[in-house]
C-alpha cells in the first residue's frame, strides 16, 4: 500500500523536488498549489493556502480518492524585502498569511486525517528564523513563528502518534530569489543599505545548495522512525545555527549586521 503525501507549493522549487523524490520512493503524492499540472504519478490539485475553503476542498479530494493521509509537507511560501519603515502592513500581513497562517491552516485541516494513520507533518522554515536579517524582517519573523508553532504542535499531537518538525534550509538556489517582492523605497535615505543587503542575499542564494539537496534531506526525515523537532539543512548551516544559539544576542546580531546590514 502506497503512503499518501500532500506537498504544498509542490509545483516549483523545494516543493517540486520534494514531491518528485517522494514519488520515486513510492509515495502517492499530491501537489497542492495555485499553478501546476500532473507530473507522472504526482497529482496536482488547485489550492490557495490563504483560503480555508480551497484547502478543505483539496484535502477532501485527496481523502475521497485515497481514503487516507500519511504525510503533509508545507513548502508554499514567498519572500519580501525592504525597510520596515517603508513596508506597508498589508504586505507584511500577506507574507504571514502565506508563510505562517497558510502552513497552520493546512496542518489544522489535515490533523484529523493524520491522527488516523499516526502520520507526520514537516513544515519548511529557514535559517532566517534564527538569523534575523535586516531588510527581510518580516520573512525572518514568519519563519521564527513557524519554528515556535511547530514545536508547540509537536507536543500537542505527540499523544496521538502524529509527529511534527520544522526544517530550516539555508541559502538555496531556486526561483524563490527572482520571485521576491523587493521594496526599495527609502534606499537613498538608508545610504544604499537596502539594495546592498538584498543583493548580498540574492548572491548567496544563487550560490547556495540546490533545491534537490534540501528535498533529499526532507525525504530522509519523512522516512525516519523518530524525528527531532527542528532540523537544519547542511553541516555549515548547522554550525551557524549552533553558534547563533550560544552567542549573546548582542554579538550574534552584530555579526549579522556586518553581513547583511
Amino acid at each position: 500500500m502506497n503512503l499518501i503525501a500532500i506537498v504544498t507549493g509542490g509545483s516549483s522549487g523545494i516543493g517540486a523536488c520534494t514531491a518528485q523524490k517522494l514519488s520515486e520512493k513510492g509515495y502517492m503524492v499530491y501537489d497542492l498549489s495555485r499553478s501546476g499540472e500532473d507530473r507522472g504519478s504526482i497529482r496536482h490539485l488547485y489550492c490557495d493556502v490563504t483560503d480555508t475553503s480551497s484547502i478543505v476542498a483539496a484535502v477532501d479530494e485527496v481523502i475521497t480518492r485515497e481514503g487516507r493521509l500519511d504525510l503533509v509537507i508545507n513548502c508554499a511560501g514567498f519572500g519580501i524585502s525592504g525597510a520596515i519603515e517603508y513596508t506597508g502592513i498589508e504586505e507584511a500581513k500577506r507574507q504571514f498569511d502565506v508563510n505562517f497562517f497558510g502552513t497552520a491552516d493546512v496542518d489544522r485541516i489535515c490533523i484529523p486525517h493524520l491522527k488516523k494513520t499516526k502520520g507526520r507533518i514537516i513544515n519548511i522554515s529557514s535559517v532566517a528564523a534564527l538569523a534575523a536579517i535586516p531588510f527581510q524582517a518580516y520573512y525572518s519573523a514568519c519563519k521564527a513563528a513557524v519554528n515556535s508553532y511547530s514545536l508547540a504542535l509537536a507536543n500537542e499531537l505527540k499523544p496521538f502518534g502524529v509527529s511534527v518538525c520544522a526544517v530550516m534550509p539555508g541559502d538555496t538556489s531556486t526561483g524563490f530569489t527572482d520571485a521576491r517582492n523587493k521594496i526599495i523605497e527609502g534606499d537613498e535615505e538608508y545610504c544604499g543599505r537596502i539594495s546592498g543587503s538584498v543583493s548580498r542575499m540574492e548572491k548567496d542564494e544563487r550560490g547556495g545548495v540546490s533545491a534537490d539537496t534540501v528535498a533529499e534531506k526532507v525525504c530522509r526525515i519523512a522516512g525516519k522512525k523518530n524525528i527531532k523537532p527542528i532540523y537544519t539543512v547542511g553541516l555549515d548551516y548547522s554550525l551557524i545555527v549552533a553558534l547563533l544559539k550560544i552567542l549573546p544576542f548582542k554579538i550574534s546580531n552584530y555579526l549579522i549586521s556586518k553581513i547583511y546590514g
